[in-house]
């Protein structure tokens, strides 16, 4: 964690303190959380080498190697990331069919969305979010005089957004679907989209909501099994029903740290989608409060760049930083929603916390980029170069 106290000086002195401690902090309480969550299942695999510090040890290496690249991405001037992200969101869409030819695409438990490099698999889906934050902010910036057109300022984001959305469906990756799709049309709208048109909009994304869900048998199953888990605890709820399990077992202040018993191979996946239930069960109902207390600051600061950077005349900047509060919001939301099951079991990480190498890297890199636009609000305000 040393990357960020290697920061310089000046920059860290300009730089909101508040951001910056709310990320440190679920950073490094997912670090402690996704080692409790996991030893069991370190232990138990002859794929780990029964190594209980396997997990810990790699999602380590993933969050000092995020947080050097957040460090650089730190240094890059908005101006550069502007010019850079329609090649970036190319590069994105380029993986993601990569990612769907056979041999080339790792598929796990019927998903194929990684590409194996070694000892590491690349999920182009979690890169693909940061390269739509900054494309969708560079469009919107560009656009501005057309948001009010149905044909010049809507219909080439929908087109694009319609063919990334094709891919992510493919592999099926239909939480990245809806997280992309979020970020581009809270940015659009951001960006002072037509009322009537997002309204259009709205309907339209809710008709084809239904119909994607209604048309996957597999989806329609977890909608079922998330309405009422106890009816097959044993199938198509048994995920939602043991992640119930360990937040009523954690009652107020938890069962101690390292004393789950659902991580115990009931609960799957418990260090990367679920990881919040063992938190609720290991913490208690005051650590999840203080898990949902730092990402409301971490997006609310986030908003506060954007505000500051749109009030400097700075669109580009503050539509990032927007995006970026956009993408962890919604994703933070919609994986607390389905371990708490006030949403359908959706195969989303944790932002910032669950185990995964590319969301964690992915991460990192876009707390960079907003702390970049922080310290460029502050440096004019100032009175200085950027």
């Amino acid at each position: 964690m040393n990357t960020w106290a290697r920061m310089p000086a000046r920059a860290a002195s300009e730089i909101d303190d508040l951001l910056l401690w709310a990320a440190l902090g679920l950073l490094l309480l997912g670090l402690v959380m996704v080692y409790s969550a996991s030893i069991a299942t370190a232990e138990g695999s002859r794929f780990t080498g029964n190594q209980s510090t396997y997990f810990l040890l790699r999602h380590a290496v993933f969050l000092a190697v995020g947080l050097a690249l957040g460090l650089v991405a730190f240094q890059v001037p908005l101006k550069l990331w502007q010019e850079v992200a329609p090649w970036l969101f190319l590069a994105g869409f380029v993986l993601l069919l990569v990612v769907l030819i056979p041999h080339v695409g790792r598929s796990v438990n019927g998903a194929q969305r990684w590409i194996g490099l070694g000892p590491i698999n690349l999920q182009p889906s979690e890169f693909m979010k940061l390269a739509a934050v900054l494309y969708a902010a560079d469009y919107t910036a560009r656009k501005l005089d057309d948001m009010a057109s149905f044909r010049r300022g809507f219909v080439p984001m929908a087109v694009v957004m319609v063919l990334v959305g094709a891919l992510l469906l493919r592999e099926p990756d239909f939480g990245a679907f809806v997280v992309i799709v979020g970020i581009a049309v809270g940015i659009l709208f951001l960006g002072g989209i037509n009322a009537r048109l997002f309204s259009a909009l709205l309907v339209v994304m809710a008709v084809a909501f239904v119909i994607l869900i209604w048309s996957s048998p597999y989806r329609r199953e977890r909608i079922f099994g998330f309405m009422d888990p106890w009816q097959d605890a044993f199938g198509k709820g048994y995920q939602l029903s043991h992640a119930l399990i360990a937040f009523g077992r954690g009652e107020w202040l938890g069962v101690g740290l390292g004393a789950s018993v659902e991580k115990l191979f009931y609960l799957p996946e418990a260090h990367t989608d679920f990881l919040l239930a063992v938190i609720a069960e290991e913490l208690g109902f005051a650590g999840v409060c203080a898990v949902v207390a730092l990402f409301a600051l971490l997006v609310e600061r986030a908003f506060a760049a954007g505000r500051q950077a749109l009030a400097l005349d700075r669109v580009y900047g503050g539509l990032v930083a927007q995006g970026i509060g956009i993408w962890f919001g919604v994703q933070g939301f919609i994986n607390m929603g389905v371990n708490m099951g006030l949403l359908p079991t959706k195969g989303l990480t944790l932002p910032l916390m669950s185990f995964g190498g590319s969301g964690i890297v992915a991460n990192c890199l876009a707390l960079g980029i907003l702390l970049r636009v922080d310290y460029e609000n502050r440096s004019l305000m100032r009175g200085q170069s950027i």
